[in-house]
C-alpha cells in the first residue's frame, strides 16, 4: 500500500475553516454543511487560487469567495450571506493586492442536490477589468449579457478545479456527485459499507451503479488504496474506515480520490495556499458521517 498522503489526514494542511480541523463533535458539526472548491486561475500572468466555500444556514445558502495574492500566503475573502430581505443575485468587489475584482452571482433559480452546492440553473463568476476570470454555473450567456465581460483569450470556461472537499451523511450508505475532469461526466458516487452486527465488514464503491472497487476483510484492511478507472482516467482510490470501526460514532471515514501520479508529495498541495501553484489532476476528498 501507498503511504497515506498527508492531505488525507484532516489535519494534515491548512485548512481555512478552522473548524473543519476539529475534533470536538459541536465543531465538527458545523463544518458538516460545507462544500470546499479550489480553482486555479491565471490573470494578470500570475497563477492564482481561487477558493469558493458553499454552505448553508437557516436562511438559505451562502458562498464566499477567497483569492490568493501574489505572495501566496494570505487570501482575500468575501463572504455571501442571505437575509429575510436580500436577493439571491447580485454583485460586489474584492480587494486583492490593490486590485478590484468584480463578483457576479444568481442563484434565483438554482437547483441543489444534498450538498448545499448548487448544480444547476445558477451563475457565479469573477471579473477583472471586464474581463472573465472564473466562471461556475451552467448560465454562461446570461452572465456575459448582464456583465458585459468576455473570457480572457487565454483561458477558457473549463476552468482548473484542482481541489474538492465534501461532507456525507449516511447509515450503510454514503451518496454523492462527482465530475473527476473538466466539462466530463458527472457521476453518482455510492459508498456502501455495513460496520455493524458483521464479523466481516466489507466496502463497495459504485459509479453510476456499477461496481468499481470492492474491499473484503475490512476489519484489517481499514485503510488502504487502489487504482480505479474513470472517464479513462487512472484514479487513485485512498480510504480510511478506522474511525467507522473502532472510533467514536460521532467520527468520520475519509476517502480521497486524486488522478494525479505526478503529485509525488501530497503535502505539497495547496490547501488554501501553498508556495507553489503547479498542481496537476484533480484531488477530492470526502468526509463520511455516520448519522446518529
Amino acid at each position: 500500500m501507498k503511504d497515506f498522503p498527508s492531505c488525507f489526514a484532516e489535519n494534515g494542511v491548512a485548512i481555512a475553516d478552522a473548524s473543519c480541523t476539529s475534533s470536538t463533535v459541536s465543531k465538527s458539526k458545523a463544518s458538516q454543511n460545507l462544500v470546499t472548491c479550489v480553482y486555479q486561475s491565471k490573470f494578470l500572468a500570475k497563477s492564482r487560487l481561487i477558493i469558493i466555500t458553499w454552505s448553508k444556514n437557516l436562511v438559505g445558502h451562502c458562498f464566499s469567495v477567497e483569492i490568493e495574492d501574489l505572495s501566496h500566503k494570505s487570501l482575500s475573502r468575501l463572504d455571501v450571506k442571505p437575509s429575510l430581505f436580500s436577493k439571491t443575485k447580485g454583485s460586489k468587489h474584492l480587494q486583492v493586492d490593490f486590485l478590484t475584482i468584480d463578483v457576479y452571482w444568481d442563484l434565483t433559480n438554482a437547483k441543489f442536490g444534498s450538498t448545499p452546492e448548487p448544480i444547476q440553473g445558477f451563475y457565479l463568476g469573477l471579473a477583472f477589468k471586464g474581463q472573465i476570470v472564473l466562471l461556475i454555473g451552467d448560465l454562461t450567456k446570461q452572465i456575459l449579457k448582464k456583465t458585459g465581460s468576455i473570457p480572457i483569450a487565454s483561458q477558457s470556461f473549463s476552468n482548473s478545479l484542482v481541489l474538492k472537499r465534501e461532507h456525507i451523511f449516511g447509515n450503510k450508505v454514503y451518496a454523492t456527485k462527482a465530475q473527476f475532469k473538466d466539462n466530463g461526466v458527472i457521476h453518482d458516487l455510492r459508498i456502501e459499507c455495513d460496520t455493524v452486527g458483521s464479523n466481516n465488514p466489507r466496502l463497495v464503491l459504485r459509479l453510476d451503479s456499477k461496481i468499481v472497487m470492492q474491499v473484503k476483510h475490512l476489519l484489517w484492511k481499514f485503510r488502504g488504496n487502489c487504482t480505479i478507472s474513470i472517464d479513462g482516467l487512472p484514479v487513485e482510490v485512498y480510504w480510511d474506515v478506522h474511525n467507522w470501526l473502532f472510533g467514536s460514532t460521532a467520527a468520520s471515514a475519509v476517502f480521497m480520490f486524486q488522478t494525479c501520479y505526478e503529485l509525488a508529495d501530497p503535502s505539497t498541495v495547496p490547501w488554501p495556499c501553498s508556495q507553489s501553484l503547479h498542481c496537476p489532476g484533480f484531488c477530492f476528498t470526502l468526509y463520511a458521517w455516520k448519522n446518529e
